[in-house]
């Protein structure tokens, strides 16, 4: 790497630090589908349960009686909406670090133009 000029190295130092950003905001974006998903299911078998059901909620370490199954309804679907936000917004990220993942990697390909033909490899 020392026979590139420093603003090829510059550039590779940055297509590195995108690729580690985007890889945690998939990772991230992973998990909070993961919640979303679990989310819904909850909802589905509380519907499909009677009214008196008897609900305790997870608070720590700590099971804790729920009032009314509408109550924790409520709370989950508050829950699920708060994480679907967050879900849009991770998406928004990770599309503009895919495209400036992309960009640098197409003035990284044109820089370096391996004498093999070969692009640099795209996540």
């Amino acid at each position: 790497m020392d026979d590139l000029s420093p603003k090829v190295q510059n550039q590779i130092a940055q297509f590195q630090q995108l690729q580690q950003q985007l890889q945690a905001v998939l990772n991230q974006k992973f998990q909070m589908d993961a919640q979303v998903k679990e989310m819904a299911r909850t909802t589905e078998e509380l519907n499909k349960s009677p009214e008196d059901v008897v609900i305790y909620k997870s608070i720590g370490a700590l099971l804790i009686k729920v009032d009314s199954k509408e109550t924790i309804l409520k709370d989950i679907e508050e829950s699920k909406e708060t994480m679907e936000v967050r879900l849009k917004s991770l998406e928004r990220q990770e599309k503009s670090l895919r495209d400036r993942y992309q960009a640098l990697q197409d003035q990284l390909n044109k820089a370096l133009s391996t004498p093999s033909g070969q692009p640099l490899s795209s996540m």
